[in-house]
């Protein structure tokens, strides 16, 4: 008898599409993950979460798939709905959103801005994931004329460029990026109204975003320096944006997945989470690290932390619930999250 749950490869994709405000729109997108066109449910599929954020002007739905080895017969059943789904609601959302009329204080190009591919476990390899964000990259621009994409991390072969990197390459950081300079790695001549999209696979990036009760934005800048892993002292693997948002400041935090074991000097506080990849360690900044460094650089200029919240879930969280979700058969977990008790 086939196991429904032993030797899951699990696998995330933060899909990040620029608009907000129109939440239905934002499910509807979801929900083309869920479905084919004629209603159909695909099986080993859930969306765990959706985050919209009104001033962004931005969401992330959080989609896992799985890959099921089949016991009894020994064979892998391929997984041919992973970049069906993520391509499925690619597709809706460039029909369905306009960066011609966006407008969000959040940086963005694309309408699906992002396409970043995790694998969630020891189970998945890179290059499974790499391989699977360049397909999705290559469909979205034949599916959706007009579209085009760059890659980033290990779809990015063989330079492997990191997303920050990538971004400033094509002037994601711009006020007002000029799309003719751009040269994409994937489709035509970015224009309106798709934008640019970037599609890349790495280790697990949890997005943190701390509010400080302050609309000083050079203040903020001050702060998200200080983070920044680029700075000597700043935290490794965290990338930062202070943001203006709801009337304060947001220090927006991207937290990659290092390589390594955390030093002696970083386990000395809360633990760092760790997990491996094709046998490789790995560790991440927790969120109450962040947090803490916030309270403390912003309290010198006596302004307090608001609150901090998280566009998602750490690593082990969305393993955890993709098992969840997909042992229970819940496609729509974000609608059923609040009354689950885990």
């Amino acid at each position: 008898m086939a196991s429904s749950s032993f030797g899951r490869r699990l696998v995330a994709c933060l899909l990040n599409v620029s608009e907000a405000h129109r939440k239905d729109l934002v499910e509807t997108v979801a929900k083309a993950a869920l479905y084919d066109k004629e209603g159909v449910r695909r099986e080993g599929t859930a969306v765990l979460n959706i985050f919209n954020d009104q001033d962004y002007n931005r969401s992330v739905i959080t989609i896992d798939f799985a890959l099921t080895v089949c016991l009894m017969h020994f064979y892998v059943i391929c997984f041919c709905t992973q970049g069906e789904a993520v391509l499925s609601a690619c597709e809706k959302a460039c029909v369905l959103i306009d960066m011609g009329t966006h407008r969000g204080v959040h940086p963005c190009m694309g309408a699906v801005d992002l396409i970043p591919i995790y694998p969630l476990g020891e189970e998945v390899g890179v290059e499974d994931c790499a391989k699977e964000a360049r397909a999705v990259a290559q469909g979205l621009t034949e599916r959706v004329q007009g579209t085009s994409a760059f890659l980033f991390g290990w779809a990015d072969s063989p330079l492997q460029r990191g997303l920050a990197q990538r971004r400033k390459e094509m002037g994601w950081f711009k006020k007002t990026p000029d799309l003719r300079a751009i040269r994409p790695d994937v489709g035509p001549q970015p224009r309106k109204p798709f934008g640019l999209t970037g599609v890349g696979a790495s280790p697990y990036v949890m997005n943190c975003n701390v509010t400080i009760d302050t609309q000083d934005m050079a203040m903020g800048r001050s702060i998200a320096a200080a983070l920044r892993e680029s700075t000597p002292g700043g935290l490794p693997g965290v990338q930062v944006l202070a943001l203006p948002h709801e009337g304060a400041v947001e220090i927006a935090c991207n937290v990659e997945s290092v390589k390594g074991s955390p030093t002696s000097q970083a386990t000395a506080g809360e633990p760092w989470p760790r997990f491996s990849i094709a046998g490789q360690p790995y560790c991440h900044v927790p969120a109450s690290l962040i947090t803490s460094r916030v309270a403390e650089l912003a309290g010198r200029e006596g302004v307090g932390v608001k609150g901090t919240a998280l566009a998602g879930f750490t690593p082990r969280e969305c393993r955890g619930l993709a098992e969840f979700a997909l042992s229970q058969r819940i496609p729509e977990f974000w609608k059923e999250q609040g009354r689950i008790r885990m």
